[in-house]
């Protein structure tokens, strides 16, 4: 039996338009010879009737500190609706299908709630479907922990569910749905000739998915890299073949061809940061600063990124709603931290850049050329990124879009 799952986002179930659209593609995948499992997102984007966060605010409306299980029991309701919808959608419209939860489907996780990890799969239920030529609708961003309680797998849930599943069932591909053509060079948004990829590496999408492209979460994409099951970020509006992500380019008819990584593969950014700059060489005692600085962070559920830490200067960032919380910590403890609100990080990926010379002198040069001021970088193997002023963002991920000529 050969598997494909097929998982359908929030956008993509909201009408009944789209409804009829998801049963084409599913019609479409049958006739080719694959046996179809679907995974479904709550309903519509914020502010919809079912979408998960109009269910978050249902609860908080009432009380604004509900236990963390609690709070998954309302949050996995926006994918028992959605998914009992679709699958009797499907049923109605010549396409035999059933519903199931993530304990029906077998997902198991730890009990993390609001952020689980999948322990295990056990796809019983699913294989007695496909068996019957039932096309199973299985309810994402959910499982169960060994006690039995419902928990929810974090933002990004479903995409986590469909790799599982895909994993599980030793699926000959995983394709995510959503509302764009495929993964691309740049927020279109920003720039105007960005493409669509044909191809990328897991490794590749994880660092986009990280630095800010929202189009897969990279905890999915962890899932299938490490057995290798291939995925493919595609639109539910049209038939284009969007963005096949793995490291072997499989053309479903048998033939094999590798993928190099890309010196760049694309520009992505993140909004909403603010600097925090602590000159540690006018301390009296910096002796073990650092730690208390973390430390201080960490005991107040203060998430930092983009750690530079050196003898003269110790610099991070956090969001923008949590630097005043910061500043007040830091003062606390002595220290006169500068504060610069409203940053954004924009980057480079490419998982061929380690070793070749001159890309941060391009990266360099792009901002030197359109007076965009680096206030802080830092690099991996996989990306340079920089820290600039949010008012820079869009002229940043324009000029570095096209100092590596990423245009289509």
């Amino acid at each position: 039996m050969k598997i494909i799952v097929q998982k359908f986002g929030g956008s993509s179930v909201a009408t009944p338009e789209l409804k009829n659209r998801i049963r084409e593609i599913v019609q479409e995948t049958k006739k080719q010879g694959y046996s179809v499992v679907t995974v479904v997102s709550a309903m519509g984007r914020a502010g919809d009737p079912y979408a998960t966060d109009t269910l978050i605010n249902l609860i908080k409306d009432v009380n604004v500190m509900p236990s963390l299980e609690e709070l998954d029991l309302i949050m996995s309701c926006g994918e028992l609706i959605s998914g009992v919808i679709l699958a009797n959608y499907l049923t109605a419209n010549g396409v035999k299908a059933c519903y199931l939860s993530g304990e029906q489907a077998g997902i198991v996780t730890d009990s993390n709630f609001g952020n689980a990890h999948i322990l295990y799969v056990n796809p019983q239920k699913i294989m007695d479907c496909l068996e019957k030529d039932i096309v199973p609708v299985v309810a994402g961003f959910q499982g169960v922990d060994e006690k039995g309680r419902i928990t929810t797998l974090g933002r990004g849930g479903s995409d986590t569910t469909a790799s599982a599943l895909g994993v599980a069932l030793n699926a000959e591909m995983i394709d995510i749905f959503t509302d764009v053509d495929g993964v691309m060079t740049a927020d279109p948004r920003i720039v105007d000739n960005a493409r669509v990829l044909h191809s990328i590496t897991y490794n590749e999408i994880c660092q986009l998915a990280r630095d800010g492209a929202k189009v897969i979460h990279p905890r999915a994409v962890e899932i299938a890299m490490q057995y290798n099951v291939p995925m493919r970020v595609r639109s539910t509006l049209n038939g284009t073949a969007g963005t096949l992500v793995t490291n072997q380019n499989i053309d479903m008819k048998n033939n094999v061809h590798l993928i190099r990584d890309n010196l760049i593969t694309g520009i992505t950014h993140t909004s909403n940061l603010a600097q925090i700059k602590i000159d540690a060489g006018k301390l009296e005692n910096k002796r073990g600063i650092e730690l208390t600085i973390f430390k201080s962070m960490a005991a107040a559920g203060i998430s930092v990124d983009f750690i530079n830490v050196q003898p003269a200067a110790i610099m991070f960032t956090v969001m923008n709603d949590q630097a005043a919380r910061a500043e007040e910590l830091l003062k606390g403890i002595g220290l006169e931290p500068v504060i610069e609100l409203h940053c954004a990080k924009v980057a480079i990926v490419g998982a061929a850049m380690t070793g070749i010379p001159g890309v941060m002198a391009k990266v360099a040069e792009a901002m030197v050329e359109n007076d965009i001021e680096i206030l802080q970088s830092g690099d991996s193997y996989t990306n340079i990124w920089c820290l600039v002023s949010e008012d820079n963002m869009c002229k940043a991920v324009k000029a570095l879009h096209d100092k590596f000529e990423l245009g289509g």
